[in-house]
């Protein structure tokens, strides 16, 4: 598809955001299923409850804007779902594919989020001031789950900590 404007770039943009927000949510279910520690499971779900309302919420931009999505490749998404299947099947210790899961989560947001900045710019460029208002939110949904994530990464390696130092203690 060619691009003339950018208008049209931003609109193919915000086509492949919104179509990625699906790949995303499957692939945060594949996450969830991987998951045993009860909270990680949990935070990857809250993520792909989440991810319907941000789906509804791109879906409202396009209706500001009077534009119809595009479709778009998305073959990031397959290739990161291809490569962390790969990946998690190597790691056989239980915490060690817990935090292998939550980096791999945290390493998909940030793609997301520097998307988000990006459409936020385009969208006060093109003086759609509401559809920044929308993106702005899910970049919001979005920064929360990482630093949620930075934290649930700390209390495993904590508590991971804390077991070592008792079985020390009690050598």
């Amino acid at each position: 598809m060619s691009v003339n404007n950018p208008r049209e770039l931003f609109v193919l943009m915000l086509s492949d955001v919104l179509q990625s927000t699906k790949r995303m949510k499957t692939l945060f279910e594949e996450f969830s299923k991987t998951a045993q520690d009860l909270n990680v499971k949990e935070a990857l779900e809250a993520r792909v409850f989440i991810s319907d309302k941000v789906h509804e919420t791109l879906e409202q931009c396009f209706r500001l804007i009077g534009e119809q999505p595009r479709k778009t490749g998305g073959r990031l998404y397959d290739i990161f779902a291809e490569d962390f299947r790969r990946e998690l099947d190597e790691i056989k210790n239980s915490m060690a594919r817990h935090l292998f899961i939550l980096a791999k989560a945290n390493h998909l947001i940030h793609l997301r989020i520097s998307e988000y900045k990006a459409l936020i710019a385009a969208a006060d460029l093109s003086g759609h001031f509401g559809v920044g208002v929308l993106l702005e939110s899910c970049l919001a949904d979005n920064l929360a789950f990482v630093d949620r994530t930075r934290r649930l990464i700390q209390t495993i390696a904590t508590s991971k900590m804390v077991e070592k130092v008792a079985a020390r203690s009690v050598a």
